[in-house]
């Protein structure tokens, strides 16, 4: 028929015969289908293989723990470290706000590490220079040296909060990969709520010992971590990259349910390294993309801009401010209600896990930036026009448990899928570095301006700017986010090869067609 990959199957109709798209995919041959369920080897193996996944997923998002707990812990902490130590305002502003805009060091140096040594052992990398600097601030005698641990722990952090995902992308069978991809948010979030728990616990200590103890327990994720590192198998497509073939075949023997398929995905991904293996070095090429590449990466560090400059990072660290705001007063009461805001955030993820990969990833962002957008204006509204009381309080807690549901739901996990698995193999972990350093930089803006713009326009104020700038990330995800479920890792590029794709089109035989030829 002079169609590559395209034949006839007896009767009259076309089927795919040689593109190697597996029996996951969109696109199969209807004529070879059949009932694996019925075999028992199947079914064992099919139990086994997702039982690894999910093994490997979990254990590469360990390191987000760190991040998670660092937000949730420093929201109580900082207060027994300004009666410590006397700190000044805005020595706060910047003691919480500087590991958000440290960790994009690790960020854009995690990007080059991963491809120089792995994912596997970056994420190992990440959690040795986070332990160094969280010991450093368990025992720091000043401010100064306190600072000193938040940057180490914040390059830590930048590793860990960048490769976790690329791995997880890496690894997963197409079927599953936006819920596995999720786990590093759903790590977050726990880690929030441990934080949390945390600041309760050690509360009754003295001020002196209290913020140390908080910040000594989040060493212990990280010593899991090293455990994690012979259990977990290195990414197949860094290996492809490293022409170690054969090892990524193992690794794909793991990962998939279906044998068959095997092959079937080695081939795809050798030619996704093959067609992205030329001599431009990456970050060139990153400095002046392609019309494609350059889609990309209006989308990738796009919505990770638009996760943070809502305000959700604002809102976990100093959820105590914006409760004393609405008129509670008692320090215990204060952190007692900041477990809610964790448990609401923890909660909520279970959702965008169960629905990732049925519903999409654009239904999702929508119903969490709307509801979101909701939420920010009622905080707005509670703190300008209410007087400080129990209906006020009451509001409060309701509208940012609900800000932070909202946010699991949707943009707090999808974009973390997203910047993941639109961008090519060969600059894979460096784009997705570049998004991580976007996301790591406005939240430490946001964190380090908060309390200032505060105090000149109100904390409510502030809350109605996040919701108008929620407003605006509705628009970019209608213009800029294409739907990425049930496609693999290869085939979301030709998404971006045209407007149509750019847009939210499916991927069309002639797409295939257009594949095979190159």
């Amino acid at each position: 028929m002079g169609m590559a990959g395209v034949q006839e199957n007896g009767h009259g109709e076309m089927v795919l015969s040689d593109f190697p798209l597996g029996s996951k995919n969109k696109y199969k041959r209807m004529d070879s289908q059949y009932d694996e369920d019925d075999d028992p080897s199947q079914h064992h193996r099919k139990k086994s293989t997702r039982k690894y996944v999910f093994g490997c997923a979990i254990f590469a998002s360990l390191n987000n723990v760190l991040l998670g707990y660092d937000v949730g812990v420093m929201s109580g902490a900082i207060l027994f470290i300004q009666e410590d130590l006397k700190i000044t305002e805005v020595q706060q502003e910047v003691l919480v706000g500087v590991l958000s805009i440290i960790s994009l060091l690790g960020s854009l140096a995690g990007g080059r590490t991963s491809d120089a040594i792995g994912r596997k052992w970056t994420m190992g990398l990440a959690a040795v220079i986070f332990q160094i600097g969280a010991a450093v601030m368990t025992f720091a005698p000043s401010f100064e040296i306190l600072m000193v641990g938040r940057i180490l722990a914040g390059v830590g952090i930048g590793f860990g909060v960048m490769i976790a995902p690329v791995y997880i992308a890496e690894i997963s069978p197409t079927i599953s990969r936006g819920s596995l991809t999720s786990f590093p948010e759903i790590f977050i979030n726990l880690g929030i709520l441990l934080g949390y728990v945390s600041n309760y616990a050690f509360s009754g200590l003295s001020a002196h010992i209290s913020w140390r103890i908080m910040l000594a327990v989040g060493i212990l994720p990280s010593v899991f971590i090293g455990v994690a590192l012979f259990i977990i198998p290195e990414s197949p497509r860094w290996l492809v990259l490293q022409n170690r073939v054969e090892e990524a075949r193992s690794v794909l023997m793991k990962t998939n349910e279906n044998e068959s398929e095997v092959e079937e995905r080695l081939a795809e991904i050798q030619l996704a390294a093959g067609t992205s293996n030329t001599e431009k070095p990456v970050w060139r090429e990153l400095l002046s993309p392609s019309p494609a590449l350059r889609r990309m990466l209006i989308t990738g560090i796009g919505i990770q801009c638009f996760q943070q400059i809502t305000g959700i990072d604002a809102t976990v660290y100093y959820s105590p401010a914006i409760f004393k705001a609405a008129g509670i007063e008692d320090e215990s009461k204060l952190l007692a209600a900041t477990v809610a805001v964790g448990v609401s955030k923890t909660a909520f993820i279970l959702i965008a896990i169960i629905l990732i990969d049925k519903v999409g990833r654009k239904p999702l962002l929508y119903v969490s930036m709307i509801g979101m957008t909701t939420c920010l204006f009622g905080v707005g509204i509670t703190l300008l026009l209410m007087k400080e009381g129990s209906i006020s309080i009451a509001l409060a807690i309701l509208f940012v448990c609900g800000n932070v549901a909202f946010f699991s739901v949707g943009i707090g996990p999808v974009c973390w899928v997203l910047t993941s698995e639109i961008f090519p193999l060969r600059v894979r972990a460096q784009a997705s570095g570049l998004g991580a350093v976007g996301n790591r930089m406005c939240s430490g803006l946001i964190a380090m301006s908060f309390l200032s713009v505060s105090r000149a326009i109100t904390v409510g104020g502030t809350f109605l700017i996040f919701s108008v700038i929620s407003v605006l990330s509705i628009a970019f995800v209608y213009k800029y986010v294409p739907e990425t479920k049930g496609k693999s890792l290869e085939q979301i590029e030709l998404l971006f090869q045209d407007e149509y794709g750019f847009q939210g089109g499916e991927v069309q035989l002639g797409d295939v067609e257009h594949l095979v030829h190159k």
